[in-house]
């Protein structure tokens, strides 16, 4: 983290790939949602090696809003380097991670404050009525009921990004292809306390989805016995406090 810059109550990551036409629609509606809580915020964009003119969108819109900061990766890397390139950087008590396809709702914020509690570490999303075709529903399905099973950890919808967690149960995190997955879980393994609530799902208007069954079956399978590993051999988190 850089301590030159000032100490902010939100951060907002978002991992970007070839999300051209989504992200101005995106930071208007983010502007407005994170204005209405009353707290300072910052936006992450985090552009992963896009070809499209993502970067070039990203650096229009920063032009008139000091608050948009964008991390520009030089290879595509995937959401979870994503993610964690907007963990080094943000400067928020509270980091909100999003997709930027425009299928989450950023009106749904204040809910997650609100659902952080002093005695919750982090809040993650559950797609009540998912807006994606039978296919992904149903591999889902399959998919957090193998992860449950494997994992020993009770998360209802591990493939929705969007949460918001304290910064301070972020700091040893490890950091691997998938992590984005599994954040929830590796949290709970460090003892801290992560709740679910209901989220508002959109279809997606503009763009592809990058992620399908083949591109996450064998990796996931995969990273669920990675898991069980991690789970025995975890170190807890927050375990430090410096003596004055």
């Amino acid at each position: 983290m850089k301590d030159s810059l000032q100490q902010l109550d939100i951060s907002v990551v978002i991992p970007v790939y070839n999300e051209e036409d989504n992200l101005e629609p995106l930071v208007l509606e983010l502007e407005e949602a994170l204005t209405k809580t009353g707290k300072s915020f910052e936006v992450i964009c985090v552009n992963d090696a896009s070809t499209d003119s993502s970067l070039e969108r990203l650096k229009s819109l920063r032009a008139s809003r000091a608050w948009l900061r964008i991390i520009d990766h030089s290879v595509n890397s995937g959401e979870s380097a994503g993610e964690a390139s907007g963990f080094q950087f943000a400067h928020g008590e509270v980091i909100i991670t999003m997709d930027a396809d425009l299928q989450m709702d950023p009106a749904d914020i204040p809910a997650f404050l609100e659902a952080l509690k002093p005695d919750i570490d982090a809040v993650c999303g559950v797609r009540a009525r998912r807006q994606d075709n039978f296919v992904r529903r149903l591999s889902t399905k399959i998919a957090n009921a193998y992860r449950n099973f494997i994992t020993g950890d009770k998360i209802s919808d591990a493939g929705c990004t969007y949460r918001a967690i304290r910064r301070k149960a972020l700091r040893e995190i490890p950091v691997f292809n998938g992590m984005h997955r599994f954040l929830p879980t590796m949290l709970r393994y460090q003892g801290y306390r992560v709740e679910e609530i209901f989220i508002n799902h959109r279809p997606r208007t503009h763009g592809v989805s990058k992620y399908g069954v083949g591109n996450r079956l064998w990796r996931g399978i995969k990273d669920c016995l990675g898991m069980r590993w991690y789970r025995s051999r975890v170190v807890k988190g927050d375990r430090s406090r410096e003596v004055l």
